[in-house]
């Protein structure tokens, strides 16, 4: 059996496409061991076998308490398990970025962000984390499988913040965690809270507000939303991390004032109100030293003071010198992250696993410590879905999730302005001059982590022209093809920088005063749209 699944491993690194190791893990001996559940019977009662050796153990007997079945798992590993499981089991396609840096594990769900390692001799499965705020993203297709697996794009944070309605937004948490457990997921890396502080940033798309009560409340909403599903949720990025501009490396000087009032406050509710499963630390220094080795951040904070009681993971190669740095072999503090009760290192690499397993080993780092961040992952897997062997679907209910996103947009739109009444524009006689090259290539959100592969999205000429509105013909004849050959064009230039390019901005269509004007004699209203992704 353990010769069988090591050989798949194997192929699976070097398969060319995740979809080959799927095809052969779901001919393998492997996936009839998952599908079928031993039992042994105790006293009348049965128990599941989950390590298959024909026994009961400690850990498989329900009668106990988890915490005594998870005490009883610690004492029986080995310093090297410890370490595999205090440290993830890679991000695929991220090689791209930092060079070739060790073995990335492919999880049972592609494009999922990464996960936590399983163990045979305890029974203890892999479980699956996977980006992120505005809705489920994994891979819609996969190779050798005529399936797909496409998920609901719900608006961006700023516009579900924006429709000031906790029971909208608990409904689109629960969309959301529908997915998530349906696809097989345990936990989605998402809401992301942080303040709105620098209208530049990057990512403010994800984040709700400026203001820290708007932004704790709507994240408590998505997360009692989610987490109602029986799946998890990743409040991020604990704190301060209000830029991207040299994101890993940037040092927020910040007051304890300023933190309690504005930057630590909207996770304060989140965490009082929903009881999130996890937390992600974020990228920044704060007053000089890194979110993910602050002990006074993660353990007196979070856990002492607002009773925290699940994970605190990193963001993906959280507390690393810059990404660049990767390459020429820098590392995170691991000994100084597991000291701060960061617990889990994100996505992981084999030269944090080295390093980690010689502080423990040599008593740099202490049992005591292993153990208790050890503790709080295994209290995580006992309460996922895959720990309970659930049988997902992978057909969410996308038609019921669309009517959601649909409602919560509408609800999410601000009309800042409306002079003489010029809205709502209700003749349909009258031509409609449609200007903007993002009228036509529509942003549904934004990229990287706050991507959702949806399988289709209305566009503004697309709502217009089914709501039966009369376009000017010439300039959707214009714009079209335009659009979506800059589309197409800034699709392969982000395919070509690989996974973390970032979006550049399309090309507006030059068109002279003399067009423009002529429109302004012929249609009756102009609809015109600025956009750029980010």
């Amino acid at each position: 059996m353990k010769k069988n699944i090591s050989t798949l491993i194997r192929l699976s690194q070097k398969a060319k496409y995740s979809g080959l190791f799927l095809a052969l893990l779901a001919a393998s001996p492997f996936a009839k061991a998952q599908n079928t559940n031993p039992t042994i019977t105790v006293d009348g009662k049965s128990f599941k076998d989950s390590n298959k050796n024909g026994k009961l153990d400690v850990w498989e007997d329900t009668r106990l308490s988890v915490d005594k079945r998870i005490d009883a798992i610690i004492k029986q590993m080995t310093n090297e398990e410890k370490v595999n499981l205090l440290i993830g089991t890679g991000m695929p396609g991220i090689e791209v970025l930092t060079g070739p840096i060790g073995d990335s594990k492919q999880g049972l769900v592609p494009g999922a962000a990464g996960g936590t390692d399983a163990f045979e001799r305890f029974g203890i499965p892999a479980t699956i984390v996977a980006d992120g705020p505005a809705g489920l993203r994994i891979q819609p297709t996969r190779d050798n499988d005529s399936k797909t697996y496409y998920a609901t794009a719900f608006p961006v944070g700023t516009a579900l913040a924006s429709t000031w309605n906790k029971d909208l937004l608990e409904n689109v948490g629960k969309a959301m965690g529908n997915e998530v457990k349906e696809y097989g997921v345990d936990v989605l890396l998402a809401p992301a809270l942080n303040i709105q502080r620098n209208p530049l940033n990057g990512r403010n798309f994800e984040y709700y507000s400026e203001d820290p009560l708007i932004s704790g409340k709507t994240a408590a909403a998505i997360v009692n939303g989610i987490q109602s599903q029986g799946v998890g949720t990743s409040i991020k990025h604990f704190a301060a991390n209000n830029e991207e501009t040299n994101r890993l490396t940037i040092n927020a000087h910040v007051s304890e004032r300023a933190m309690r009032e504005l930057y630590l406050r909207n996770f304060e509710i989140a965490v009082k109100e929903s009881q999130p499963w996890t937390v992600m630390s974020s990228y920044n220094k704060l007053n000089g030293v890194y979110t993910s080795d602050s002990k006074d951040l993660l353990t007196e904070v979070l856990r002492n003071e607002w009773g925290f009681k699940g994970i605190v993971m990193t963001d993906w190669f959280g507390g690393f010198p810059g990404f660049e740095s990767i390459k020429d072999g820098g590392l995170s503090d691991v000994v100084k992250q597991m000291n701060a009760g960061n617990d889990l290192l994100m996505p992981g690499i084999l030269a944090q696993k080295k390093v980690l397993l010689e502080a423990l080993n040599s008593g740099k780092l202490s049992q005591e410590v292993a153990n208790l961040n050890v503790k709080r992952i295994l209290e995580y897997v006992f309460k996922t879905p895959t720990f309970a062997q659930y049988k997902y679907s992978n057909k969410p209910n996308l038609t019921q999730n669309a009517e959601v996103t649909r409602n919560a947009a509408a609800e999410g739109m601000v009309l800042l302005k409306n002079e003489q009444n010029a809205l709502p524009f209700s003749d349909k006689q009258k031509e409609v001059a449609l200007f903007g090259v993002t009228s036509y290539a529509w942003i549904t959100g934004g990229t990287g982590s706050g991507a959702v592969n949806n399988k289709h999205t209305v566009s503004l000429l697309e709502g217009l022209d089914a709501a039966g509105y009369k376009l000017d013909k010439e300039l959707v004849d214009l714009y079209k093809p335009f659009a979506e050959k800059e589309a197409a064009a800034e699709k392969e230039n982000r395919k070509a920088k690989g996974i973390m390019a970032a979006p550049g901005r399309l090309s507006e269509m030059k068109m002279d005063d003399a067009l423009i004007a002529n429109k302004a004699k012929t249609s009756e209203i102009a609809v015109i749209t600025l956009g750029r992704n980010s």
